[in-house]
């Protein structure tokens, strides 16, 4: 991991980081108004007719085009002065549905940027910033980015890949998700398995209350309910299986959290764990991925967990050893992971 780069070379990589934090808003402005979509399957276009189009004013659309264009995001035909957006750009820019879609990315890296002034003095007290404390653009945006995953990978492939879950949530089967934030996986599995029951816990109450308000707007499914709790505190009947979907990570004590949800499963029940794509290294994680995932880990997750008691500050590229062994330390007999995306790394932990 040595760099060898000159520094000129160095200038010139910084450079190019920068003109990419810049273009972020750019691409947020081309969803939020609309321009990506007037461009979706259109061929080669005018900016007067992008602008039409979008309702935009056509002397900023061209402005806007030129930093497209630069940025490799729309193609451009100068002999005819004409702009196309790629079919195969759209389930990153336009397609809201696919587990590809990008944008709401940008509303996570523009809350960090919200909250700098927090984390200058998390920093320097070594506090935490629990995730109330942040600006509401992280937990719009987080949901936005985690539920086309989960949407395409959760029921057919995830939940598939471990052995008689699927047939157990078919017949009817008691699940808490624990951390479920605005419930984007909760509903979805609600709807999926109606013979079963749903359990959504945050600590959050805001956001509890936005997954109640989530639930009435997809016709309030009777199978499930979300109640304001810690990772630690839920009670009541035990449950076939528990999901922690990308929050294990985030808790200042994850193996109590595991062993209160190893002491909360029937026999034969599961501990599912989606967690964000990490191997057990820096040098397994140094690649763009990986690099987004740190920071959003220093500027959210570390700072989460430290918020809360034991601060164990597991972080975001914590991988997939350090996580089978906080799930072996709180009782489970084995762990495994089942399957993995792009961005995501799910493990399985048997009671």
């Amino acid at each position: 991991m040595t760099n060898t780069l000159t520094t000129e070379e160095f200038a010139g990589q910084v450079v190019g980081d920068v003109a990419a934090a810049m273009s972020g808003v750019m691409t947020a402005l081309g969803h939020k108004l609309g321009l990506y979509k007037a461009m979706a399957g259109a061929g080669w276009q005018t900016p007067d007719a992008i602008a039409a189009a979008s309702g935009t004013f056509e002397r900023y659309v061209r402005e806007w085009l030129g930093n497209q264009v630069a940025g490799g995001y729309i193609q451009f035909d100068e002999a005819s002065n004409r702009y196309q957006l790629p079919d195969a750009f759209l389930p990153v820019l336009v397609n809201t549905d696919s587990p590809m879609f990008l944008v709401p990315a940008l509303e996570v890296a523009a809350s960090l940027w919200l909250d700098e002034e927090k984390l200058l003095s998390a920093f320097k007290t070594g506090e935490g910033i629990s995730w109330g404390q942040h600006h509401h653009r992280l937990f719009c945006g987080s949901e936005s980015l985690f539920r086309p995953g989960y949407k395409a990978f959760l029921v057919d492939e995830w939940l598939q890949a471990v052995d008689g879950l699927t047939d157990r949530l078919k017949a009817g089967a008691t699940v808490a998700d624990v951390g479920c934030g605005h419930g984007a996986s909760t509903i979805l599995l609600a709807n999926a398995f109606p013979q079963s029951r749903f359990m959504g816990y945050d600590l959050h109450e805001e956001s509890i209350r936005t997954a109640s308000e989530r639930a009435r707007e997809d016709g309030n499914p009777d199978n499930l309910e979300f109640v304001v709790s810690d990772a630690k505190s839920y009670d009541g009947e035990s449950f076939d299986l528990i999901c922690f979907m990308d929050c294990l990570h985030d808790m200042g004590d994850p193996v109590g959290a595991a062993r209160h949800a190893r002491s909360k499963l029937k026999s034969g029940g599961v501990a599912l764990l989606v967690e964000p794509a990490a191997g057990n290294s820096l040098g397994d994680n140094c690649h763009p991925v990986g690099r987004l995932y740190y920071a959003a880990s220093t500027a959210v997750c570390t700072p989460c967990s430290h918020s809360q008691e034991v601060k164990a500050g597991l972080g975001a590229q914590a991988g997939p050893a350090r996580l089978s062994a906080v799930m072996q330390e709180a009782g489970f007999s084995r762990v495994e992971q089942v399957a993995a995306t792009p961005f995501n790394i799910i493990l399985a932990a048997y009671a």
